[in-house]
């Protein structure tokens, strides 16, 4: 027996993750951004940028309202677990947010956006894999990732991109381009960190002993292969060429294995942008 993962994809693994994504990206705003006046991002940024220019609703008033239709039409396109995860990762955010009382202590402005962005962005990310959202914006992306398969963090800077454009009237320029940095680097980390857990290395193995290799990648990394019938066009030789897919880890052990059978072998090595499905990572379904 193989393929067998440690961890499952529960309910309660995914409430584990959001709440702890959840954390990381209230901890980045209030202790980051909020002691150095960032403009927030998405639709919370949309909400502020309201407040600033009408003077009317408070901000977080302002981001409920607009999150209700925005709920409304997740649960309709997408699923009511999202919905209940949305939720969660809303409550745990807003209860972090009122009760973790410190200020990072870091002075340089271009400094505090790149780190804001990357925990902010770690954090989303996190959220984002475990099926729920902060709320806001990420509802829209991630319509626009399941309908159009754009990428998340592509929809979040083309709308923050307009925002900022807009924040130019109301807040200082220093400010806005340092908010502008935050925002580009946590759309990178969230990206980043959506696809890094799913990156893998897709091996070829050309060898006399394929079979024997196979035999002992299962043995021994827990892992199957595929055996692909080949013809050695200079020769027109016949003989078999083996695929498969493993992590960084195992990488050194499966190069020892195969060179250890067979010194003639010929070892390709190609980076993966993700893999998904059998024993490795499921396919998300918002």
């Amino acid at each position: 027996m193989f393929f067998k993962r440690d961890v499952s994809y529960t309910v309660w693994w995914n409430l584990i993750l959001i709440t702890f994504g959840a954390i990381m990206y209230a901890i980045a705003i209030k202790g980051i951004a909020t002691p150095h006046a960032f403009v927030p991002g998405g639709l919370f940024g949309l909400a502020s940028l309201t407040y600033y220019l009408t003077g009317l609703l408070e901000p977080g008033i302002i981001f409920l309202v607009l999150n209700i239709p925005l709920m409304i039409v997740g649960g309709m396109l997408l699923s009511r677990r999202f919905v209940l995860y949305t939720i969660w990762a809303i409550l745990v955010t807003t209860a972090a947010f009122a009760l973790y009382p410190y200020t990072i202590p870091i002075e340089d402005q271009l400094y505090a956006a790149i780190s804001c962005g990357v925990i902010s962005g770690m954090g989303a990310g996190i959220v984002l894999r475990s099926l729920g959202s902060n709320g806001g914006l990420d509802i829209v992306a991630l319509l626009l990732l399941q309908r159009y398969n754009i990428g998340l963090g592509k929809s979040y800077f083309a709308f923050n991109l307009i925002l900022y454009f807009i924040s130019f009237i109301a807040f200082d320029t220093d400010l806005v381009i340092a908010s502008i940095i935050m925002v580009f680097v946590a759309s990178a980390t969230m990206e980043y960190s959506l696809s890094m857990f799913n990156q893998r290395k897709v091996v070829f193995i050309i060898s006399n002993e394929a079979d024997t290799i196979a035999r002992r990648v299962i043995d021994e990394l827990g892992m199957s292969s595929t055996l692909i019938p080949a013809v050695g066009a200079y020769l027109r030789t016949e003989r078999q060429v083996l695929m498969t897919v493993i992590n960084n880890v195992q990488l050194k052990k499966l190069e020892e294995i195969v060179f250890t059978e067979d010194e003639n072998s010929l070892f390709i090595v190609e980076n993966t942008f993700s893999v998904m499905g059998a024993s490795f990572s499921k396919r998300k379904v918002y």
